[in-house]
């Protein structure tokens, strides 16, 4: 299994890589008193214990620390997963999602009930799809960050489902195409990201997996009835309870981004437009 960095070092958390000391002198102040602490220091007069008997003169320190309210972000009392979810439905248009904010652009983001797809272009898509859970699973089973091992079969992976599709469809008398650039490119930048970036690569992670079993199921059937005659996908099944198997993944999600400060938790959130746009290309193969 590669890595990074050797899991040994990961000891105080899961993404943390060992810090080089800084050779800079050490800033006293700052390490013994936190920021924005003032100081009142008072000679006291001897001071009598129970006893009677005088004590020596003491120093009382008086420290007060001016706190700013701690800023809450939406979904962050019920963990980072619902952060992850609030931000990415956001990005969903209206007739996407209640929540959506973004105005109708690309022919994919309208609704499905308007989509014209072809036999052709849905083999691109699920050609390109399966190279990008090919390149997922691969990451998780790598473990270039031990965090990542947490995420491995967990029931949610597409790839051997995804073979038995196009299987099914060269039976039919289908050309199986070669990935495209949207597929390409992705996986190229997934792989990238997942060596150098753990908070940026999670968001991916988690957007492409919820997608799928969310408005990507929704998708999957009424492209089924416009040009497959109904038939069921493989990609759009799971063995066991999907809502029990994306539990199980939120939890893992939740445990890990413990460990994250909040400036990561934001990185993260920050990603989620980017995986939109990466996913949006491969999707919007369908209707080429």
């Amino acid at each position: 299994m590669s890595s990074l960095t050797p899991v040994s070092q990961f000891q105080s958390s899961l993404f943390n890589k060992p810090r080089v000391p800084s050779s800079s002198p050490p800033q006293f102040a700052s390490v013994f008193f936190p920021k924005r602490l003032s100081l009142q220091f008072q000679v006291s007069p001897p001071l009598l214990p129970v006893s009677g008997m005088p004590m020596k003169g003491g120093v009382i320190v008086s420290a007060t620390t001016a706190e700013k309210p701690q800023k809450r972000y939406p979904g962050e009392s019920k963990g980072f997963v619902e952060e992850m979810r609030f931000v990415a439905m956001k990005l969903h248009t209206k007739d996407q999602a209640k929540e959506g904010e973004k105005e109708v652009k690309e022919p994919q983001e309208r609704t499905v009930a308007k989509w014209d797809p072809t036999v052709d272009g849905y083999l691109k898509f699920l050609v390109d799809s399966k190279l990008v859970y090919d390149t997922l699973e691969k990451i998780v089973q790598e473990a270039a960050y031990p965090a990542y091992a947490e995420f491995r079969n967990t029931g949610l992976e597409r790839s051997a489902s995804l073979e038995k599709d196009l299987e099914w469809f060269k039976e039919q008398g289908y050309a199986i195409p070669e990935p495209s650039s949207p597929g390409v490119t992705y996986a190229q930048y997934l792989t990238e990201l997942s060596q150098k970036d753990p908070q940026a690569f999670i968001c991916h992670f988690y957007n492409i997996y919820f997608a799928h079993s969310a408005g990507g199921r929704m998708i999957g059937k009424k492209v089924a009835e416009n040009i497959l005659n109904k038939k069921e996908l493989n990609f759009y099944k799971w063995d066991g309870d999907l809502s029990q198997l994306l539990q199980n993944v939120r939890d893992k999600l939740n445990k890990v981004a413990e460990e994250w400060t909040r400036e990561e938790k934001n990185h993260c959130l920050e990603e989620t437009e980017k995986s939109f746009k990466f996913s949006g290309e491969i999707l919007r193969l369908i209707l080429s």
